[in-house]
């Protein structure tokens, strides 16, 4: 009736954590200025300028990004890149370009993918990346000006209603005004 299973079970791999993109740069859009914080970014569209990102940097099939050096704990190419890459892990795909110098710690690519440039593989990368602040000044002033106004909500009383025919009680609540 009941019997063991005498096939081994595969061991279980661990499971990474999927990095989430927080933040996409469509492929309509040109952005020139600066990258920095923590989150998932994907690039569709045109940007120049720096990027220092605590997360995953993806260069979408239409991305093109021109950038002295990018920092980013992990970054995917599947657009063209300018510039030079500092990740713990790099990977280019088939569609990808990169010019530039590459430090990394894991390196993938696809066939037809293409980098001219040198690839120095280290055990470990130091990206330097500032902490990223829990919210920006104005955000933190924001938020204390509601706190300190407390919101006034209007009061509610409950009050029975008897239905004469069913027997049962109805509980309808109305609002007090405060004007």
């Amino acid at each position: 009736m009941f019997k063991r299973n005498t096939q081994p079970t595969e061991t279980a791999q661990p499971i990474q954590a999927v990095e989430r993109i927080t933040s996409v740069l469509g492929s309509g859009l040109i952005w020139h200025g600066s990258i920095n914080g923590a989150g998932g970014v994907r690039i569709e569209g045109a940007f120049e300028g720096e990027i220092a990102l605590r997360g995953m940097l993806v260069v979408g099939e239409t991305g093109r990004v021109t950038c002295e050096n990018i920092r980013a704990n992990a970054v995917i190419v599947a657009g063209a890149v300018k510039g030079n890459i500092a990740t713990q892990k790099l990977e280019i795909r088939a569609t990808g370009r990169v010019w530039g110098d590459v430090v990394t710690t894991a390196f993938v690519t696809e066939e037809g993918a293409f980098l001219r440039g040198q690839i120095r593989m280290e055990e470990r990368v130091e990206l330097d990346l500032e902490a990223a602040p829990e919210s920006t000044p104005a955000e933190a002033a924001q938020a204390e000006s509601l706190a300190a106004t407390a919101a006034s909500l209007p009061e509610v009383t409950p009050v029975a209603k008897v239905e004469p025919a069913a027997g049962n009680a109805t509980v309808i609540r109305k609002r007090k005004s405060t004007t």
